[in-house]
């Protein structure tokens, strides 16, 4: 997607809302709201979403509800209730003293489908789910009327009041608006308001056994706290015409309704049932995973809340759906945790260097700048001795012309260190593995000494050994293989689709001695490896374990670059 594009479809909602605004059609008021399902956990795409409805409500100086829609309690849980507020709060929006849920207006709602029986536009059905599906009809062909189209207005008020006795069992009876069979949006084709369903409900236990059906659900509950913008993602604009007839039907209060393409990401599904396929079938440890998609699997890889809502603002707001490349989030990412995060030194798999002319016993410390892009960090002291540890990636044996790094008689600077130089290099006798560096140093090239008449291109991070904590190291990177997982007919098999690179657990690295104080969730960069972040749930004092946020390649602006 272009830049181009996004600018222009940005402010197609507030321009709607600015021209309300100034006819006073809402009183000039401004009231949106995030209605999710708690059926599972939020994603990326609810992101988006949670940013305009909480950034329209503060742009106009409105307010933003936050209702869990819990009409499905076969599916609903309050664990799910739970995560979601934890979600819109970690990304930085506060819904005050309004969250609310569908299921309180489950009275009200069902005096709704009282009335709309007694006007003669609703009737209870006995016709199977898979015979409405038949009658309903096709694109190319028109529904016919059900049998029971034409009871009688008291037959249907007594059929609906013992469907709320719990007279009848699943799937016997349904309650059904009587609109148009012929209409051409199958949505108007007589949709089912009510159904018989016989479990528990989260919030209401076992006092109702009829649920009403999310279409007849959400412009009603948008009614009841008088909604003034009701922003919805694009596979409900069919469904407008459906949310204004029974706000019409009913006489009340109307809302708009908005429709906005919601995000679609490249290797990545949002998905609530693919995700919850991923869970079942333990392609994932869980909703939190740091491959998922969700907020809680973000949060836990050490993606900022900050990053995410500027995503969210960089790819606008659409009429149209599209795709937008994964590199841009990373890029996001990168670009916030650059400024707040402080450099450090890790090694991820380390190769042991031994500085033969420096004195055994003698440790240093030297100053460490924490981030150059924040003047107020301040420095940090780090240890330095005779036996260190390097990045095993650091060094070839027999390099190539532009491996400017370490190798037989090379030097290269050890960061805010000295100049070292390697002698020999040290193998094992079965396998052949190179396991030790023998080095010497040059004190006089310490970190901030004249560097006149010597020229070095390779700086490496490096560890001092007998100071340095061992680590896990957790070293993510996609999901999947292809680059749209969810199109079925490309993927037909979604596990057979997951990476097995997705995941590298690394148990052999070591981190500098402080960072066994990081609290869980605390960000670094590891110089030159990458960005990463304190598990939030694995990790402990006696073995600290960090998740690779993401690399310090950016792939983005290179592709940017080539697009201007």
């Amino acid at each position: 997607m272009h830049t181009d594009d996004l600018e222009s479809s940005t402010n197609f909602i507030q321009n709607i809302i600015e021209k309300d605004l100034n006819t006073l059609k809402f009183d000039g008021r401004v009231h949106t709201r995030f209605p999710p399902e708690p059926n599972g956990y939020l994603h990326i795409g609810h992101a988006k979403s949670i940013c305009l409805n909480f950034g329209l409500a503060s742009k106009y100086s409105g307010k933003c509800n936050l209702r869990f829609d819990d009409t499905n309690p076969s599916k609903e849980e309050e664990e799910y209730v739970q995560s979601i507020m934890e979600d819109v709060r970690w990304l930085g929006f506060d819904w005050e003293d309004r969250v609310y849920y569908s299921s309180e207006y489950f009275g009200q709602l069902y005096e709704y489908a009282v009335r709309l029986i007694k006007k003669g536009k609703a009737y209870v059905d006995a016709l199977s789910a898979e015979q409405i599906r038949e009658y309903r009809g096709t694109l190319t062909e028109l529904g016919r009327n059900s049998p029971h189209r034409d009871r009688a207005v008291e037959e249907n008020v007594d059929l609906f009041a013992r469907m709320r006795a719990g007279e009848f069992a699943e799937g016997e009876r349904v309650l059904r608006a009587k609109i148009d069979m012929g209409s051409r949006n199958l949505n108007l084709r007589d949709p089912v308001l009510y159904r018989v369903l016989k479990a528990t409900h989260h919030r209401t236990g076992n006092n109702w056994c009829i649920y009403p059906m999310y279409d007849f659900t959400h412009g009603q509950s948008d009614s009841l706290e008088r909604i003034t913008h009701s922003i919805c993602t694009l596979e409900f604009e069919d469904h407008r015409p459906l949310y204004d007839w029974f706000l019409k039907e009913l006489d009340i209060y109307r809302p708009q309704q908005i429709e906005f393409a919601r995000l679609n990401l490249n290797y990545t599904i949002l998905s609530k049932r693919k995700l919850l396929q991923l869970v079942e079938e333990k392609h994932v440890s869980g909703w939190n995973d740091p491959r998922m998609p969700t907020l809680s699997g973000m949060r836990r890889r050490g993606y900022p809340p900050n990053a995410i809502r500027d995503f969210c603002e960089r790819i606008g707001v659409a009429k149209s759906n599209s795709t937008v490349d994964f590199a841009l989030l990373e890029h996001c990412v990168r670009e916030d945790l650059n400024k707040t995060s402080s450099r450090v030194m890790a090694v991820i798999r380390p190769l042991k260097v031994v500085i033969e002319n420096y004195p055994e016993d003698q440790v240093e410390e030297l100053t460490a700048e924490n981030n150059p892009e924040d003047s107020a960090s301040g420095s940090r002291k780090i240890p330095f001795s005779r036996v260190l540890y390097i990045e095993r990636d650091d060094f070839m044996e027999d390099p190539p012309k532009k491996f400017f790094r370490l190798g037989p008689d090379r030097e290269v600077r050890l960061k805010y260190a000295y100049i070292i130089k390697c002698k020999r290099v040290i193998k094992d006798e079965k396998t052949g593995e190179v396991v030790e560096l023998r080095c010497t140093y040059d004190p006089d090239t310490k970190s901030g000494s004249s560097m006149e008449g010597r020229k070095v291109k390779g700086t490496l991070h490096w560890l001092s050994a007998a100071h340095a904590c061992r680590a896990e190291m957790r070293l993510y990177n996609h999901l999947f293989l292809k680059e749209n997982p969810a199109d079925e007919k490309e993927c037909l098999d979604l596990g057979a689709n997951v990476n097995p690179g997705s995941l590298e657990v690394v148990r052999t690295g070591f981190i500098e001695p402080f960072l066994k104080d990081a609290a869980k969730g605390d960000r670094f960069q590891f110089l030159r490896l990458g960005y990463f972040c304190v598990d939030n749930e694995n990790s402990s004092y006696e073995f600290p374990v960090f998740n690779r946020t993401v690399t310090l390649r950016d792939t983005w602006a290179k592709v940017s670059k080539k697009n201007t």
